[in-house]
């Protein structure tokens, strides 16, 4: 087993910090094509981090064409070098992280909620069953579509009738769909078979909550939707 002492980081940008260790490593020989690196909860003892920053940075590894996972077995390595190109390498590092993402929606869309139930119209809860209805549908059929997981919460946002809010989640949309990182994690945790039904129970739970105006319920049911979001996310 090949034994490496990495460094422990500071809190700015974290994964991308872990990323350039591991890079490093594997760039100077101390890894070499084939290599298994060490596993995901020694890394995060080796840097003093969480899980999140660790997946991060061996998803950007990963989606930059450096290593490779095999389920159940580990994380390989793959190239030496960075194969994908310069701009595409900077639209993966530059990009809003995945975990900004989380930490941003964990706080702001228990608020937006708060005002979606008191302030919904029917036309809103109108809107918000058929998306639910949508998702029952693509649910029963074995499948997890994100943009209608998306359209659900922006008719959220979309019935608190507050502009601000509304381009809140927006902002949020969009760095999810630029970040590929975000949809590769995704990819991994939150869409597998075994989420599908918990995550829309959670969901249909959120809109019935809107549904009766009951304020507290529906800033409960969003606040725990988000805390899952994040467990399967980092602690799977």
């Amino acid at each position: 087993m090949i034994i490496i002492s990495f460094n422990r980081v500071s809190s700015n940008k974290l994964y991308i910090q872990i990323y350039n260790q591991i890079l490093s490593e594997i760039q100077s020989g101390s890894f070499k094509v084939g290599d298994k690196l060490p596993a995901e909860r020694e890394l995060c003892e080796q840097f003093g981090v969480s899980r999140a920053p660790v997946r991060q940075a061996l998803s950007a590894l990963e989606l930059n064409g450096v290593i490779y996972s095999r389920q159940g077995e580990g994380v390989y390595v793959k190239n030496t070098q960075v194969t994908t190109s310069h701009s595409q390498s900077a639209i993966i590092m530059d990009s809003i992280s995945p975990e900004d993402i989380v930490e941003a929606r964990m706080n702001i869309e228990p608020l937006i909620i708060k005002y979606a139930a008191v302030r919904a119209t029917e036309e809103d809860i109108q809107e918000l069953r058929s998306t639910i209805k949508k998702m029952e549908e693509e649910t029963n059929a074995g499948i997890y579509v994100p943009e209608t997981d998306e359209e659900l919460h922006r008719g959220i946002a979309k019935a608190t009738h507050n502009d601000l809010f509304i381009k809140m989640m927006e902002a949020i949309s969009n760095a999810m769909k630029q970040q590929e990182m975000w949809q590769f994690i995704r990819d991994r945790t939150v869409t597998r078979p075994d989420y599908r039904e918990v995550n829309f129970k959670e969901h249909k739970l959120i809109i019935k909550a809107i549904e009766e105006h009951n304020e507290k319920e529906a800033v409960e049911r969003m606040t725990s939707h988000m805390q899952n979001l994040y467990d399967r996310y980092w602690k799977e």
